[in-house]
């Protein structure tokens, strides 16, 4: 089985920000061309918060918001709730302790797209239940056009999340997804056909969800199971087991606690489909 990278946990606003300010500022001695933006984005932000507002504003605004009415937005967020703060640093330090190619924390938090989906996912969900659904909505809509991945603000999403590559990912209204999850790009967490009402995956903490897998229905895949790349998942998943195929059944255990945070997607040799 592989190894998870071994690397100090730092999972904390406070303990991630000074990292994240040190490694800025030698990408600003080391590479001229992007001095003035990591200067805007983050040497200049008094914390950890600000910073990831300052980047996403400036990400995600158009011609209906632009990126002083984005950050006005994310400080009225924040200013309600610490979830945007403590949330962000979860999932950053999921990507960094689960991606070989992070390297760094300052690579995922400017340039990793599932990572900046996640973060404007959680100011459209916080939108949506303070009955701004058309801010929301529009929110959603903006998340898919910029990153390719497409999450209703009703879902409900923990922290520790890591949605590696993140292209074509899709999570639908009554989705949940709890701590500590980790899945691939082209992951699918949706319905059957046109029911009303609760009728999406429920994804337990621990969950490892590979490349292309469909999750349909109102089902769940218990804490600690592992999804096969390329899976269609119908109905639900024993914890602690491995599911593969079309459609999917138990192959094995899954081999960890919490299969997400070693990111393994090989099935064991003699598993069978």
């Amino acid at each position: 089985m592989l190894q998870p990278l071994i690397r100090p946990p730092l999972e904390s606003p406070a303990e991630i920000w000074p990292q994240l300010r040190r490694e800025a500022l030698a990408m600003q001695n080391s590479e001229p061309s992007l001095a003035n933006y990591v200067g805007a984005i983050i040497v200049s932000a008094p914390d950890f918060g600000t910073a990831l507002s300052n980047l996403l504003a400036e990400k995600v605004a158009g011609a209906e918001l632009d990126a002083t009415q984005l950050r006005a937005l994310f400080a009225e967020f924040r200013k309600s709730t610490d979830i945007l703060d403590k949330s962000a640093s979860r999932d950053l330090s999921a990507i960094v302790s689960r991606d070989p190619a992070a390297g760094e924390i300052l690579i995922p938090f400017l340039f990793f797209k599932g990572f900046h989906a996640l973060q404007t996912y959680r100011l459209s969900h916080w939108l949506w239940a303070n009955n701004r659904k058309h801010l929301a909505l529009y929110l959603q809509n903006r998340i898919s056009d910029l990153f390719g991945v497409d999450i209703h603000p009703a879902a409900r999403i923990g922290r520790g999340v890591m949605m590696d590559h993140a292209t074509g990912v899709v999570i639908g209204e009554t989705a949940v997804v709890e701590d500590n999850v980790s899945m691939v790009h082209t992951v699918t967490l949706g319905g059957t056909g046109k029911q009303t009402g609760d009728r999406h995956p429920k994804i337990r903490t621990g969950v490892m969800i590979g490349a292309g897998a469909k999750i349909l229905g109102n089902i769940e895949v218990g804490a600690g199971a592992r999804v096969a790349a390329g899976s269609v998942v119908l109905q639900n998943v024993p914890p602690g087991k491995t599911v593969a195929g079309v459609p999917a059944k138990v192959v094995g255990d899954s081999g960890s606690a919490e299969p997400a945070l070693e990111m393994d997607q090989m099935l064991d040799a003699g598993a069978s489909i």
